[in-house]
């Protein structure tokens, strides 16, 4: 014989069966509900430390706590925090987006060779994440006049191959001379020499994250950082003066959109050719 009252009229939850359940609805911004006690209607404006805080037509604000006693056209509905926005995609300073979770890889026995410290300094601000996913080492040659000498040293071959960036690399320039005859010579085909225009790699970084409107013209004979120093009322007397004020320069920059266009395609130009598998 079937109990029409239930076999157990005491056990857990007797009072929820055949309840109405309630659904939860997340306080989304600008979400209107109404408060059942007392008729208040508004728009969500903000949820923290458990409360929803509701603003009516008036601009009046009041603070809710979350969970129940709320009416979404006219139906009961609990409030609920809104789910997390999804973070989007990370970039590094060059632009490319973040690995998360990336360990670096272990140096590829391929390498970027830049003229100086200060080259170097600049390319791992801006390249130093995307190098280290990618394994490749950065080093500084003290000058495109010793490049020669590395290569006989420690010859390229087509899993050792050599991506170097020089400054002022434009017709009829000294590095442009040693560039070519790099190029024609039996290291050529494993070694990439590309470079910018300007004087130094100081003036890669743009006038405008600098605040200036263009670089100091320095005249023929005078040492140039020597003379952007003087120009800018710098000290400039000692080597640690030009060191600071490349610190100063260095820190203006943040990501690529601080740097000369000559150079971003150039360094990017650098990686696709010391990370290319070997044929």
């Amino acid at each position: 014989m079937d109990d029409r009252y239930g076999s157990d009229v005491l056990a857990a939850g007797w009072r929820e069966r055949g309840a109405k359940q309630v659904p939860t609805v997340a306080a989304e911004l600008d979400l209107v509900v109404e408060v059942a006690e007392d008729g208040y209607c508004g728009a969500v404006t903000r949820v923290q430390g458990g409360n929803v805080e509701l603003e009516d037509w008036k601009g009046r604000k009041r603070l809710f706590p979350l969970g129940g006693g709320f009416l979404l056209e006219g139906q009961p509905v609990r409030l609920a925090p809104p789910a997390p926005k999804t973070q989007a995609p990370q970039r590094t300073a060059s632009g490319s987006f973040a690995v998360g979770d990336q360990r670096a890889r272990i140096a590829l026995p391929s390498r970027i060779l830049v003229e100086g410290k200060h080259d170097a300094e600049l390319v791992e601000k801006v390249w130093g994440a995307d190098l280290r996913v990618e394994g490749v080492v950065v080093e500084h040659l003290q000058g495109v006049d010793l490049l020669d000498e590395l290569l006989a040293e420690e010859p390229p071959s087509a899993k050792r191959r050599y991506g170097v960036l020089v400054d002022h690399l434009v017709p009829g320039s000294k590095e442009s001379r040693i560039a070519d005859a790099v190029a024609r010579g039996p290291h050529g085909r494993h070694v990439r020499i590309v470079g910018h225009p300007f004087v130094d790699v100081w003036q890669c970084v743009t006038p405008r994250a600098l605040g200036i409107a263009r670089w100091p013209e320095i005249p023929r004979g005078i040492d140039w950082k020597t003379g952007i120093c003087r120009a800018f009322g710098w000290p400039h007397e000692t080597q640690a003066d030009t060191a600071r004020a490349w610190q100063h320069i260095l820190s203006k920059v943040h990501s690529y959109r601080d740097l000369e266009p000559a150079l971003l395609g150039r360094v990017e130009e650098l990686i696709d050719f010391v990370t290319e598998p070997a044929g």
